[in-house]
């Protein structure tokens, strides 16, 4: 199966995951003083140079951080594969078609929300999705949905025709910045049925949502999963050791934690 960059022979079972890295939160530190600054096209652009294998930008409803702009910028600039999230609306499958990203990831949106809380709940709108992945499967663009953890949902993945979906993450993330090992063992076995049950579907499979550095290594160590998706960490470690220190570290982690399968990849 082709990878994110269109290239054959890696997958699953082989060397470590790729990594996209989300640049949503350097727009959003940009918006907060209303200037042009810190440009999230450069993070990309630094992203790139550091060894990210694709860049992931969020234009959300509300437009709270990436712009209409910024994704005409990025496609112009950049020369890794762009996966756009988005919420399942006319409005972004138009602005997805427009633009001709390598790939779409579909999540679910709430106005109110901080950020994604949950997965798209694609069993229980299964049409509205199947529409969606049609539409823009039929503009070239590969998709891929953001889904939680679960049997019904992976199922429901299948049964639309998504190439891809990305798994969240975000519970097993959180038993570990807590310290609740038994409650990070918990998620982590859902994380590897579901990747697990996808990849024998002929899904390819993502991961990302809360990972850091104290989470990586368990996730990464998961053979099904061909890449991660990482943002808002990278971007705060940034502030200590620079961009492409952060997706250094990160990269070596990830690589360390696939060759010892789950070793490694534990905390700084």
């Amino acid at each position: 199966m082709p990878d994110s960059a269109g290239r054959e022979g890696i997958g699953a079972f082989g060397r470590r995951a790729r990594l996209g890295v989300n640049i949503d939160h350097v727009a959003t530190l940009r918006n907060a003083r209303g200037v042009a600054y810190p440009d999230p096209v450069r993070a990309a652009l630094l992203a790139i140079a550091a060894g990210a294998d694709g860049i992931t930008a969020h234009l959300r409803e509300d437009r709270r951080h990436i712009r209409d702009g910024d994704i005409t910028r990025l496609m112009a600039a950049i020369d890794r594969p762009l996966n756009f999230e988005m919420a399942v609306t006319d409005e972004m499958i138009a602005i997805a078609i427009a633009n001709r990203p390598h790939a779409a990831c579909l999540v679910p949106e709430r106005r109110e929300e901080v950020t994604t809380e949950g997965g798209l709940d694609v069993a229980g709108q299964a049409n509205r999705v199947r529409d969606a992945v049609a539409r823009l499967g039929d503009a070239g663009i590969r998709v891929s949905l953001f889904i939680d953890p679960e049997p019904v949902q992976v199922e429901a993945a299948t049964r639309v025709g998504a190439p891809v979906v990305e798994l969240h993450t975000g519970a097993y993330c959180e038993m570990v910045e807590v310290g609740d090992e038994a409650g990070a063992a918990r998620e982590l076995a859902r994380l590897a049925a579901s990747a697990k049950e996808s990849h024998t579907a002929g899904i390819e499979v993502h991961a990302g949502h809360g990972i850091t550095f104290a989470s990586v290594g368990p996730v990464a160590a998961i053979p099904e999963f061909a890449e991660l998706n990482i943002g808002h960490f990278l971007v705060g470690e940034a502030v200590f050791q620079g961009l492409g220190g952060a997706i250094a570290e990160m990269l070596c982690q990830m690589e360390l934690a696939r060759l010892a399968g789950g070793v490694g990849g534990a905390g700084r």
